[in-house]
């Protein structure tokens, strides 16, 4: 099995499109809102406050053209189009995108930019040189075993003044005692994580030049140990990351805080420029 097979098996195994779309029809008649999808939605550490921050790091009269790698099931993208953002989503996940795009006909954003999904791969980006004004990775890097590869495409993509954003899990001191599986990776085979200095040693080497590098582990430990919390509550949630990874998720729920808390992953977000 390839590496984007495996990727894709991984993400797609314990994916229930059917089902969620019946839930979300069933509990939302009139259409869910982004924050109702956001259990589903917002496959990352942080959730909606981190993709707001995220979001404000761009500027949609400045930077309106948004790539964002990894749109997974598009939280961000939804996100990004209500603040005016013109947002294309890549995942190489076909499962992801096609329920990412049902979700988004779900929502009503009569005012916000027309959306564009595509199922491609990061390191072959299927769009001309200099289609974009901002390219966003949210928790995605670290599926790429070929980041060098991966940082040229972007890159390439991103028109002159065009920026990068990040709000990536890197590997901390204590990478060695990460525990799996992680919503991610179900073992180290098919994680690439690399250190903080390693990722933005290779973006200046990609030719862009650093504007912003912040950690976040901290805020990142406090929100997963709520979520984790909420995931324990007796009641049934109307959505949540089950529904995208079965019963796994309560295996990788815990590991993130232990992973977090033990300081062997670490969340940080870095602005860079072409």
């Amino acid at each position: 099995m390839t590496d984007s097979s495996h990727l894709a098996d991984h993400y797609q195994r314990a994916l229930r499109a059917d089902e969620v779309l019946a839930q979300i029809d069933s509990h939302y008649p009139a259409g869910p809102t982004l924050h109702q999808l956001a259990p589903l939605d917002q496959l990352h550490i942080g959730g909606v406050a981190a993709s707001t921050r995220l979001l404000k790091r761009l500027n949609p009269d400045t930077h309106g053209k948004v790539l964002d790698i990894g749109a997974g099931l598009g939280g961000l993208m939804r996100q990004g189009a209500s603040l005016g953002f013109q947002m294309t989503g890549l995942d190489i996940t076909h499962g992801f995108s096609a329920l990412n795009k049902s979700l988004s006909l779900r929502v009503s954003q009569p005012d916000s930019p027309p959306l564009a999904w595509v199922t491609g791969d990061a390191s072959a980006l299927p769009f001309a040189d200099n289609s974009f004004d901002a390219v966003l990775f949210q928790h995605s890097l670290m599926n790429m075993p070929d980041v060098p590869v991966v940082i040229a495409e972007s890159h390439r993509v991103l028109r002159p003044g065009g920026q990068i954003v990040m709000h990536e899990v890197v590997s901390g001191p204590s990478v060695t005692q990460l525990r799996y599986p992680v919503p991610w990776a179900a073992s180290a085979k098919h994680s690439h994580l690399l250190t903080l200095v390693e990722l933005t040693g290779l973006l200046k080497m990609g030719g862009f030049q650093l504007e912003h590098v912040d950690d976040w582990s901290e805020m990142a430990l406090a929100w997963r140990q709520r979520q984790r919390q909420k995931e324990q509550a007796p009641h049934q949630a109307v959505l949540s990351p089950q529904w995208v990874f079965g019963e796994r998720f309560i295996t990788m729920g815990k590991n993130l805080v232990d992973n977090l808390a033990q300081g062997a992953i670490k969340v940080v977000e870095i602005q860079a420029s072409c």
